[in-house]
């Protein structure tokens, strides 16, 4: 018989787990759960670290990454360089050595960093593995002396330690960062590979310039199209509907301020002054009370105040997102993605749970894509592409439920559509809700899912009118074709029936030709004006056959509102997602069409 546990015996053995080494034994949370996903992930850290930190200091960045084969089998080293401001010396160590530390957690404004576990977690990853520390060299300034060092996490206390700090005498970069990581991982070309992944990150980000040197020493560069860092998004407080009770409370415990009337209108965004005293009426709260007295009844109740249908509080400012833009999506598209139409889309901001976000979509069809496959999803957060977990991710199932049959594409039920198809979709938001801590997938929020499926449906029905339009000019250049085959078999025919040459009569069947070309040309052109496609700023149509084209020519056109289709009402102007009826030939073109039948005869 065992003996039994005393609780004495049961509480020794309780002590506190660090985050470190919580997550050092549950590492695929963050994206380490597979030697090709670990090097993926890895550069994904680093390279968004680089990306933020030269856009908050107004630097149009410039980095370069670097893959080498390491000593041992699947070992490699990852170095990626950044002209960005630098990091000061004192807090080298704690950025890549500890994990939840960082300054963006508590800012509400869009960042492609949040949780502060990304390159710590990359560094814990590689000292695991092979056990050596990530190595830093970074400058602030010209005038500032470099510094290199290399940083040890402590998994037990999560706690970094430096070693081997020293000055450099010289380095090339004025200011700027380089880290160094030697992990084990797996190097492969093709889907959800780092080559994909800097790619798309050229494509969301046309304003950088990115160097890339593989394991074999082969070297790719992406020049930067926009030669401009996008707008910084300015940092907004909590807005009390995305507020939860415990919050509300401990923000009530913590504020500097004296009176409830005052923390609810500055501690709170879209609170005014006059709203904050109503407020607190309402909950039965004396404004000028002090907040760390509201007791949890009384905190319970101004909650409710402040969710109730009858307060109209406006929707947070939403200067505090930074999308990529129409003309920037259009330029980024272009890079490396050989199409021969390109359609893009920006909605106006929404809100879910108090939190501002926005959605952009840009579709490219045709040219050098592969017509037979499913259409390909591009899938970025914050500017961020989002490799994996993609049939669980929100943005994934918001383009399925698209009717993409609507739009001359064919599509099976439950599916993506099929032909030579690309759907880019970008969710800039202050805090985009992943589904795990490997930050791969955005959680199906009903708010979420609304947004991108209207603006994917905008483009779509861009992208339908183009389809249509070629499938009209192929059916008339068809009709064209039908003179110009058999002229020369009636010919022959009817000289060897009368025995004489019939000039004359093939002058007359090409003159008839011609004239039927020059109707179909025009019938072309009416169509093409009619549509006035390529006067859309949000639309540019190249030539597939001819040079890679330049997003900044690109002109467009107006966008409408697409509420009332997702809701069941058709929008103004009918129900454009339905298929269009075959259009008839004008009643002009066919009395000449038989005039030109009773002739031959």
């Amino acid at each position: 018989m065992a003996k039994r546990v005393t609780a004495e015996t049961l509480s020794r053995r309780q002590r506190e787990i660090s985050v470190s080494e919580f997550f050092a034994k549950n590492r695929h949370l963050l994206g380490f759960d597979s030697l090709r996903k670990a090097l993926l992930t890895t550069v994904k850290e680093a390279v968004d670290n680089s990306l933020d930190a030269c856009e908050e200091a107004g630097i149009l960045p410039e980095i370069r990454v670097e893959l080498e084969a390491a000593e041992g089998q699947n070992r490699y080293i990852v170095r990626v360089t950044d002209n960005g401001p630098g990091i000061v010396e004192t807090q080298a160590p704690r950025i890549f050595g500890q994990l939840l530390y960082g300054s963006k957690f508590h800012s509400l404004k869009q960042s492609r960093g949040q949780q502060g576990i990304g390159i710590s977690a990359a560094a814990m990853y590689g000292q695991l593995t092979t056990g050596k520390p990530v190595s830093i060299v970074s400058r602030t300034g010209p005038r500032s002396p470099a510094y290199a060092m290399q940083v040890v996490i402590d998994t037990n206390t999560n706690k970094p330690k430096a070693v081997g700090k020293r000055k450099l005498a010289e380095w090339d970069l004025d200011h700027g960062t380089r880290v160094e990581l030697e992990l084990e991982a797996q190097y492969l070309k093709g889907r959800q590979s780092v080559e994909e992944f800097l790619h798309q990150v050229a494509v969301a980000n046309p304003h950088a310039t990115l160097h890339y040197r593989d394991p074999h020493g082969q070297e790719t560069d992406y020049v930067r199209g926009v030669q401009s860092n996008p707008e910084p998004p300015r940092e907004i407080k909590p807005h009390p509907h995305g507020v939860e009770l415990g919050v509300l409370m401990k923000m009530l415990q913590s504020t500097k301020h004296a009176t409830i009337s005052q923390c609810l209108s500055r501690d709170f965004s879209r609170v005014s002054p006059q709203m904050a005293v109503g407020l607190a009426k309402r909950a039965g709260i004396d404004p000028k009370a002090r907040p760390n007295t509201v007791v949890r009844k009384a905190a319970d109740q101004l909650y409710q105040a402040l969710n109730d249908s009858a307060t109209r509080i406006r929707p947070p400012s939403t200067d505090c997102l930074s999308p990529i833009g129409v003309q920037e999506l259009l330029a980024g598209l272009t890079r490396g993605i050989r199409a021969e139409f390109y359609g893009v889309e920006t909605r106006r901001p929404a809100v879910y749970r108090g939190n501002p976000f926005q959605v952009e979509v840009g579709l490219a069809w045709g040219g050098d894509l592969p017509a037979d496959d499913l259409a390909k999803v591009l899938r970025f957060a914050n500017r961020v592409p989002l490799q994996y977990l993609a049939g669980s991710c929100c943005i994934t199932k918001a383009v399925m439920d698209v009717s993409w049959r609507n739009y001359g594409l064919t599509q099976s039920r439950g599916a993506l559509p099929s032909g030579p198809l690309i759907v880019l979709v970008h969710l800039a938001s202050v805090w985009v809700p992943f589904s795990s801590e490997s930050k791969v997938a955005v959680a199906d929020y009903d708010e979420i899912r609304k947004e991108i499926k209207l603006a994917v449906q905008t483009c779509g029905r861009r992208l339908g009118q183009y389809v249509k339009r070629k499938a009209r000019a192929r059916s008339e250049a068809r009709r064209r074709e039908v003179f110009n085959l058999y002229i020369e078999e009636v010919v022959s025919s009817v000289e060897a029936i009368t025995g004489k040459d019939q000039k004359l009569f093939r002058d007359r069947l090409l003159a008839i030709s011609r004239k039927k070309t020059e109707l179909a040309g025009m019938l072309e052109e009416q169509d093409a004006s009619a549509d006035e496609l390529e006067a859309c700023e949000n639309v540019l149509v190249v030539d597939p056959d001819a040079e890679p084209p330049v997003a900044d020519g690109a002109a467009a056109a107006p966008a409408g509102g697409d509420d009332a289709e997702l809701e069941g009402a058709a929008p103004s102007g009918g129900d454009e997602d339905r298929p269009e009826p075959a259009v008839p030939p004008p009643p002009a073109e066919s009395e000449r069409l038989r005039s030109s039948q009773l002739e031959l005869v």
